[in-house]
């Protein structure tokens, strides 16, 4: 599938908030490394090819970055050099960040944040991105309790102006009505992809469809992979971009977009070539019986599809 004279465009927009994206967007975590990501055996990816592919994704059209502030190895920052590649920022670039957790100055995680130290937080990532307030930030959970008091203080943050737009990662479906009965949710990122939907997903992605809330899948390329990559290919993804001349990657954004317009695909690279690869995926069409197939490698693998 060629990635010539494409655009983030082909995949079509939606709406955070006020805000209108583009669906195919690009993620950050894997912009400061090479190898695994937040592993001690990583070596850091070339500053100037790591700006290139953030100045490159901007001209193919993406317009919706998805960044924190503990995106870092030794020697790079995510935020930090999407602050160098991008800044002064495009007026219709949406950056999302996410807080919760949190991890040292030498790379080892820190307690999970507590209400109080969410400001901190919000304000690393403010100061790293050179900004005066950020897009969207994402409260990311650690497992299935009451959201009420950490999203609580993040709706503080936003009523003083600091925060735009909020919204949940790694959540289930009472976290989102527990969270929006506090203040509004544009979007949610929780792992989603072929053979790989973690238990309740499927539940999440109609909930939002419902109430127009993006749906953000994580590791949609990587799968069962996670932080280390993509892992050798099911023979059905294979197969299905042989039909269409595409790399496997490709067909699981071409799927990922597939699950309704209301979901936003953000694959994350350091390589130029695998960011044009990633951006023309956007302009591909499945077929229901090629979607279906895919969809099926869920149950195949023991994986919630319900």
């Amino acid at each position: 599938m060629t990635s010539h004279s494409l655009s983030a465009a082909a995949a079509g927009t939606w709406r955070l908030g006020d805000l209108t994206v583009n669906r195919m967007g690009f993620g950050a975590m894997r912009l400061t490394q090479n190898g695994r990501a937040f592993s001690d055996d990583r070596t850091p990816h070339d500053r100037d090819r790591a700006v290139a592919v953030l100045r490159r994704a901007v001209e193919l059209g993406v317009n919706h970055i998805d960044t924190a502030a503990f995106y870092f190895s030794p020697l790079r920052s995510a935020n930090e050099l999407i602050n160098r590649a991008l800044g002064p920022y495009p007026d219709d670039l949406v950056i999302t960040t996410k807080v919760g957790p949190g991890r040292g100055p030498s790379g080892d995680w820190l307690d999970w944040a507590r209400p109080e130290q969410l400001r901190g937080q919000v304000q690393e990532n403010i100061r790293q991105l050179g900004r005066d307030h950020l897009d969207v930030v994402n409260l990311r959970m650690n497992g299935n309790r009451p959201v009420s008091d950490l999203f609580g203080a993040l709706a503080e943050l936003r009523e003083e102006g600091l925060i735009r737009h909020l919204g949940l990662s790694n959540v289930w479906p009472e976290q989102i009505t527990e969270a929006r009965a506090i203040a509004p949710v544009v979007c949610v990122q929780n792992r989603y992809g072929i053979g790989e939907r973690r238990a309740g997903s499927q539940e999440v992605l109609r909930l939002c469809g419902e109430l127009g809330i993006a749906f953000v899948p994580f590791f949609a390329i990587a799968g069962a992979g996670r932080e280390s990559g993509a892992v050798p290919e099911h023979e059905e993804v294979l197969d299905v971009a042989r039909a269409h001349d595409a790399s496997p990657a490709q067909i699981r954004l071409a799927w990922t977009l597939r699950q309704g317009p209301h979901v936003l695909a953000i694959p994350g690279t350091g390589n130029p070539a695998h960011l044009e690869a990633n951006v023309a995926a956007g302009a591909l069409r499945l077929t229901d019986e090629e979607t279906a197939r895919l969809t099926a490698l869920g149950r195949a693998t023991g994986a919630d599809v319900a």
